[in-house]
């Protein structure tokens, strides 16, 4: 199977998946407000955010194992698989003890750190312990699994896999949740669905790969770049976490609630984009294991070009739909106010702030070059914690945006200077003019909607303007991209019907 076949096997699959998921973010968020409130819900939302700062004892371990899995695979050696798979089994087994008493911890420190007048330490504490399991089960089943499928570009399995936990796990949830069974009895029942995808995951990995022995003797070596790979690991945690964290110290969990429906429309787009990036890391690895510096110069002009017209599409029409859905979603709910228009427009440039480096993110990660880019990840890090604690206390939620943007700022101008030296060898401009003409069509796209007042009144209409605001900006991006850059547009074009013949 080509590289571009497992891409088109990886991008359907993921697109399944993301779609579900995007679906489920969307229907769950609403039966739990219904049901318990905006302060469990926002509760939920908070805990689930400060179990993922545990993540990091992982270390980077999954990054590490993919990576040092690349040239095994490209040559075949059994052996030399072997010893990755069996020493990353190690890791995420120790990094599971740790990660269990970090859960016991929080299980005790949380109830004192959170703002509530309704719900006990006791039950706070529980639902702690309930929902750190899921984190736990990942570390000592899935986990090692995940590696090899990952690395030889077949995350199509994984996909599937997740599809069915996806499923599972929201049938459980609203079923109970309409039964207004007790939330900690809940999240403990929903437990059940990860234990299938891990059987599933089991059963494709004895089967494709059964030279796989998980007691061969380890290759801790190969891993080495799990320390490095751990800064990169912090940033993905901190940029995801630290919103909710700050906005539960410094704010309330009626407030964590209000991000908690915002940040979820803005993941479904991320998760919407995830689609094109299924597997191109493996395959991105594949090529630079291999020194093809010409495939891998053309190939990365491509995507970093198609990527960035996507965004542009995607961001200018939730800039203009976003609060028109969040009203929507959140009508009925009178607890508190959801109409925050600051707030969707912060999370929206973010999530574009956030996604104009993602290319070259990718390649950091496809050439491991963890530990050449820890200081810049560590910066970033420390301006989104400062910017944040500063910021929070006196201007809520925007702070904590406001944050996150001046973080992504600075991690875009790195990281564009970054990898044309280090990994494609390309001139920085090409980037730096995509990137020009890219804002002067989102300038042109949004300016007329500043005088358009949209008026929806269902969700319905919200879709059909949506398709509308989508398809205007698609033809606006695509003119400008030809006027601009003709020669690359065209080599997209070959490249989409080479893809799709091959695929016939």
């Amino acid at each position: 199977m080509t590289r571009s076949q497992k891409f088109m096997y990886n991008t359907i699959s993921s697109a399944i998946y993301q779609v579900i998921v995007m679906v489920v973010g969307f229907i769950t968020p609403r039966v739990m407000l219904i049901t318990y409130g905006s302060e469990i819900n926002g509760l939920v939302s908070s805990i689930t955010q400060f179990i993922s700062y545990f993540n990091l004892v992982e270390a980077g371990l999954s990054g590490a194992a993919i990576y040092a899995l690349y040239k095994p695979l490209a040559d075949n050696d059994h052996k030399a698989i072997n010893g990755v798979v069996s020493a990353a089994k190690k890791f995420y087994y120790i990094s599971g003890y740790i990660f269990v008493l970090l859960v016991i911890g929080l299980a005790f420190v949380y109830p004192i750190l959170v703002q509530t007048e309704y719900l006990s330490p006791l039950f706070v504490g529980t639902l702690v312990l309930i929902m750190g399991v899921s984190g736990t089960l990942e570390f000592f089943t899935l986990a090692k699994y995940r590696a090899i499928i990952s690395a030889d570009q077949k995350s199509y399995v994984i996909s599937f896999a997740s599809i069915v936990h996806m499923i599972l796990n929201t049938i459980i949830v609203v079923s109970l949740a309409k039964l207004k069974v007790n939330i900690v009895l809940l999240e403990l029942i929903a437990l059940l669905s990860i234990f299938l995808r891990s059987l599933i995951l089991m059963i494709y990995t004895h089967r494709k790969y059964s030279y796989i022995d998980y007691k061969a003797e380890p290759n801790e070596k190969a891993l080495d770049k799990r320390w490095d790979a751990l800064y990169l690991q912090v940033l993905n945690v901190v940029q995801k976490g630290a919103p909710t964290v700050l906005a539960t110290i410094f704010t309330n969990l009626k407030s964590v609630s209000v991000y908690s429906i915002f940040n979820m429309v803005v993941s479904g787009i991320s998760s919407l984009l995830d689609i094109f990036m299924s597997g191109l890391s493996a395959s991105f690895g594949d090529i630079i294991a291999r020194k093809d510096i010409k495939t891998l110069q053309k190939a990365y002009r491509e995507f970093e070009f198609t990527y960035y017209g996507l965004i542009t599409v995607v961001y200018t029409t939730a800039l203009v739909m976003i609060m028109s859905f969040v009203k929507i979603y959140t009508n009925g709910i009178t607890d508190v106010s959801y109409n925050q228009p600051l707030i969707g427009f912060l999370f929206v440039i973010n999530g574009f702030l956030y996604n104009i480096k993602t290319p070259q993110g990718m390649l950091v990660i496809s050439a491991g070059l963890y530990k050449e880019t820890k200081v810049q990840s560590t910066i970033q890090a420390v301006i989104v914690i400062i910017s944040g604690v500063i910021l929070t206390p006196f201007t809520g939620l925007a702070g904590v945006l406001i944050a996150l943007c001046l973080s992504n700022v600075y991690r875009d101008i790195d990281l564009i200077l970054f990898i044309p030296k280090h990994v494609t060898h390309l001139p920085v401009k090409e980037t730096i003019f995509r990137l020009i003409y890219t804002f002067i069509a989102i300038g042109l796209i949004i300016v007329p909607f500043i005088f358009i007042n949209i008026n929806i009144q269902n969700i319905v209409q919200w879709c059909l303007y949506a398709f509308v605001i989508f398809t205007y900006s698609a033809v606006v991006i695509c003119i400008i991209y030809f006027i601009f850059d003709k020669q690359q547009f065209k080599s997209v074009l070959l490249r989409i019907k080479s893809m799709l013949k091959r695929r016939k």
